[in-house]
């Protein structure tokens, strides 16, 4: 079985880009949050098993899943977003399982899942190694407030809605630094990226 690196870290701190920098180094890369749109398309069972807890009310005009209007229902309540988690979760695990089972013939050396929650859930602990992508509080709070238009209010609410990020990296087998410096984000991810390699062979040949 190929390795599976986890990939997670703050809000706005840089997931993407750390991922599309591990891409460019020939790792197959599988999105949960690409897996989660998808989950929910029209027809799905997870959009209906949504409508049915939440209402209609998160669907847009063309049947679609208004995914913000559902974020801000259960933003702040625990108990709707444990719900939406439980609904979510199992269908993302099961799609993102296929995806890992249908690059086993990847050559690449292991493969990257990059999601938000995997020290949340616990799940990070399924993984062969876990990479964990942190930025200063003040250029997450910056992202937010240019990339999504939220207030430094709204940006500072959110960040502290979410675990912290030290309790993140505590459990991280590498952590990345993406404070905005694109130069030196990609050689700490060349890095981790030589040291998984050469982890990986010595175990393959153990």
């Amino acid at each position: 079985m190929k390795p599976v690196v986890g990939l997670t870290g703050g809000i706005a701190c840089g997931k993407t880009t750390v991922a599309r920098i591990f891409g460019d180094l020939g790792i197959p890369v599988i999105d949960a949050d690409i897996l989660a749109r998808q989950v929910v398309e029209p027809g799905t069972p997870g959009l209906a098993r949504i409508v049915e807890t939440f209402g209609e009310e998160v669907l847009d005009a063309e049947g679609r899943l208004d995914r913000k209007r559902l974020a801000d229902l259960v933003f702040e309540d625990e108990q709707a977003r444990a719900s939406l988690n439980g609904i979510l979760h199992p269908l993302i695990g099961a799609a993102g399982a296929q995806h890992i089972a249908n690059l086993q013939d990847s050559p690449a050396p292991y493969i990257l899942y990059e999601a938000a929650l995997l020290v949340e859930t616990g799940s990070y602990r399924a993984f062969s190694a876990l990479v964990v992508v942190s930025a200063d509080e003040t250029v997450q709070r910056a992202r937010l407030v240019e990339r999504d238009h939220f207030t430094e209010e709204e940006a500072d609410t959110r960040i502290a809605s979410q675990l912290p990020l030290t309790e993140k990296t505590a459990v991280a087998d590498f952590v990345v630094v993406n404070d905005g410096d694109l130069a030196a984000t990609r050689s700490q991810v060349l890095t981790v990226h030589e040291k998984l390699v050469s982890r990986f062979s010595q175990e393959g040949s153990a």
